[in-house]
């Protein structure tokens, strides 16, 4: 009896295995042949949708972590986060003050001159480029350098925000999903739109924020398609912000703010004019700084690796005596949005911060913008109230709704997105009740601010590199398209003569092989012709003693003036239809 129920046991065991055995080959097949159909395909929208939950939470976890370790680092080398560095670090020794962003810099420029091309932190502009140029990827190995570059700059002494190298690093997440499922340009830039959207919702616990963000900034449109998949990576991100810190706003207001609404709007206008004013100066003071440095390492010959240890070194001096330098800023912000630092300290704070960005920038020791330019208006908003309520005392609110418009108009001018901006201030803070306060100085402030600067932070750095996003895709969208795919090979049957093209070659008017198409748009404009033969230019490789001059270049093919014209006319058609899709 015992040998039949073991039999029968074994066999039910047996049945269960085989038929589990089954169950994961079918659903290896069936997923093996999901990812073959997305790399032949793309993804479907349940697919997608997927994608984008899975996208959001690496995203989300990439930041959470990104934040972790800064916190980590700060309180192994000062005894204290964020949120209280600058008191803490007041009552350390002044050479540990000094000698911790030197250290720090050192080993980021180690970093940096090992992994990049040319020691450059990659942040929020190099995103936007991977999206405008590079079909939603960005670079990998240099993603991850600048994002631990950024970290040790943060952790040891820098002055910047965090937001730039959790963009870029969840770019990077993004980038190795689209090269994974061979996507699209339009599939890897909705992918990269929800990457940054998860980390941007998870870095500030701003879910809002974070899916305008990615729309505003990043991709540049709000196109239908992406809207969903974008709000998913960025409520999934936020999750993951609360599973550690709970549903906490990162500033909390100690008292209610109140706002004559009618009496006080002039005020927060002019707040605006001079929030611009700030920003633009801030942002005027990188890019100064950033030529200085070049034209520093030019002249003195150190290795580009010691850059950021010199500005470490600067850094340190300064944060002796102002240690509110030190970070992101977060405790220097809360103080200002709760009206407990004085006019006078608002001022020297804010140049003093002003100058130690630039310094941290022009130094190339990695991180973001954003939160310095949150110091730079929560310190010019607070500033500001001070005169204004001090002036008027009857009819004014209170001075904390000063701070925290000058936030909101400051980060918005620096970032060139005043829907965004305002939504994360809003979502930082937890207060609805300001709206109208904060939008009217982000309004201004950024009509103001984009004349003064070429639109943004980021543009305007990547316009310094003579990459025209900021001018539409009418610009760079030529500056990324080649000839070969418009060139008629010379035996084609609608090819002109092999002796007119050498003609045209004669008289100096010709393109070369791999020229981009706004420079043959340019060439064409030049000559007036119809059409220009493309050469391949070869050098004699003659030996010793032959006569030092080139061979005849070789005629591999010609352009057509209306071909051109038609491969622009349908790429531009591609990126509307894409926009509004």
């Amino acid at each position: 009896m015992s040998n039949r129920l073991s039999g029968r046991n074994g066999s039910s065991k047996s049945r269960l295995a085989e038929r589990w055995k089954l169950n994961r080959r079918y659903v290896h097949g069936r997923f093996s042949k999901a990812v073959r159909i997305m790399r032949e395909r793309g993804p479907s929208q349940v697919q997608f949708w997927l994608l984008a939950v899975f996208i959001g939470i690496g995203a989300g976890f990439a930041a959470l972590g990104f934040r972790l370790g800064i916190g980590a680092l700060q309180r192994l080398i000062y005894g204290a986060d964020d949120l209280t560095l600058a008191t803490v670090a007041e009552r350390l020794p002044w050479y540990w003050v000094l000698i911790v962003p030197v250290i720090g810099g050192l080993i980021v420029g180690l970093i940096l001159d090992r992994f990049t091309s040319d020691g450059r932190v990659r942040a929020v502009a190099d995103v936007i480029e991977g999206a405008a140029l590079e079909g939603g990827r960005v670079e990998t190995r240099e993603g991850l350098a600048s994002a631990a570059a950024s970290m040790i700059t943060l952790g040891t002494g820098g002055s910047s925000g965090r937001e730039g190298p959790v963009v870029h690093l969840a770019g990077v997440i993004s980038t190795t999903v689209a090269s994974r499922i061979k996507a699209s340009p339009m599939t890897g830039r909705d992918l990269l739109g929800c990457a940054v959207a998860g980390a941007v919702a998870a870095s500030f616990n701003a879910p809002i924020a974070g899916a305008l963000f990615a729309h505003e900034v990043v991709l540049r449109h709000f196109a239908l398609h992406a809207f969903a998949p974008i709000a998913i990576s960025a409520v999934v991100g936020t999750v993951i912000n609360r599973l550690q810190f709970g549903g906490l706003t990162e500033f909390e207001l100690e008292q209610e703010i109140d706002l004559a609404f009618y009496v006080e709007l002039p005020a927060f206008m002019l707040l605006g004019l001079v929030s611009a004013l700030v920003a633009a100066a801030m942002m005027k003071a990188i890019f100064r700084a950033e030529k200085i440095g070049d034209r520093v390492m030019n002249r003195i010959g150190w290795p580009r690796w010691s850059r950021p240890a010199i500005a470490g070194l600067l850094l340190g001096l300064i944060a002796i005596p102002f240690p509110h330098i030190i970070g992101v800023g977060y405790e220097t912000t809360a103080a200002a949005l709760a009206g407990r630092i004085g006019l006078t300290a608002a001022i020297t704070f804010a140049v003093v911060k002003a100058v130690a960005v630039a310094i941290t920038f022009g130094g190339r020791m990695g991180g973001g913008v954003f939160s310095p330019a949150l110091v730079m208006g929560s310190l010019t908003g607070l500033a500001f109230g001070i005169i204004s309520t001090s002036l008027l005392p009857d009819i004014s609110g209170s001075v904390n709704i000063y701070a925290f418009a000058g936030m909101g108009a400051v980060g918005a001018a620096v970032l060139g997105a005043p829907i965004s901006t305002a939504l994360i201030v809003f979502e930082m803070t937890g207060d609805w009740q300001t709206g109208i306060a904060v939008m009217t100085a982000v309004s201004l402030s950024s009509a103001l601010a984009s004349r003064l600067v070429h639109r943004s932070f980021f543009l305007t750095q990547l316009e310094n590199r003579h990459v025209r996003v900021a001018e539409g895709p009418q610009v760079w969208l030529p500056q990324k398209m080649r000839i070969t795919a418009i060139r008629r090979p010379m035996d084609a049957e609608n090819a002109p003569s092999l002796d007119l093209a050498r003609n045209l070659l004669a008289a100096g008017q010709a393109l070369t092989e791999g020229t981009r198409l706004d420079e043959a748009l340019s060439e064409f404009d030049r000559t007036g012709a119809a059409f220009l033969p493309v050469i391949r230019p070869l050098e004699n490789p003659a030996g010793e003693g032959a006569e030092n001059e080139l061979e005849e270049p070789e005629i591999i093919g010609v352009v057509y003036h209306v071909d051109a014209l038609r491969a622009l006319n349908q790429a531009l058609a591609e990126t509307a239809a894409e926009e509004h899709s």
